[in-house]
């Protein structure tokens, strides 16, 4: 990447954050921010989620290295409810990143697929563990998990909110891992 595209990428990146903080998620407002075009921020950031992706990639980046420590530490089961009580809890803090995952269950276009990948592998290998130990429903995918994860996302007022989505996580946990519902109660999550 040549000098000049490498300082305009930053500039959009530090321009998305400050403008994601202030609650405005305007792709415009964004490229107005970084002192560049809306063609210059699509040529780095095709799709407004490659964008909160890259803004929140050390998040995403510790969600996707927690993977082989969770899977080596617990059952399958309780290390999927954990890797997703932890995305819910980035989520929570930062809403724009939850919008970006809201949309991860549905139907992609390539350049999405791309953006998300890293986090669709790092839950791929959560779905699969269950399905090699036989914890989750068969067929079940990291697509489909983020999908029924997604409203998790708007429960409730600040305070009330990890209560609840923690108890929602628990009956979706217990829906796709119902063999494994056992382990994870046992461990008193």
């Amino acid at each position: 990447m040549r000098a000049d595209a490498r300082h305009n990428r930053l500039r959009i990146l530090e321009a998305a954050a400050e403008t994601l903080a202030a609650g405005d998620t305007s792709l415009k407002s964004i490229a107005r921010r970084a002192g560049v075009g809306q063609g210059t921020l699509y040529r780095h950031f095709p799709t407004r989620e490659s964008l909160v992706l890259a803004v929140y990639g050390e998040e995403v980046e510790e969600l996707v290295s927690a993977v082989p420590h969770l899977l080596s530490a617990l059952c399958p089961p309780l290390a999927l409810r954990t890797w997703l009580q932890r995305m819910l809890d980035v989520g929570a803090c930062t809403p724009e990143f939850a919008d970006a995952m809201s949309t991860a269950g549905g139907v992609l276009t390539e350049q999405c697929r791309q953006a998300y990948q890293p986090l669709l592998e790092a839950l791929s290998a959560l779905v699969e563990a269950n399905e090699k130990a036989g914890t989750i429903v068969p067929g079940t995918t990291a697509e489909d998990v983020l999908l029924l994860l997604g409203p998790l996302w708007r429960v409730g007022g600040h305070h009330e909110r990890r209560d609840r989505s923690g108890r929602l996580l628990e009956v979706l946990v217990r829906g796709l891992c119902p063999s494994g519902a056992a382990q994870v109660a046992e461990s008193g999550q």
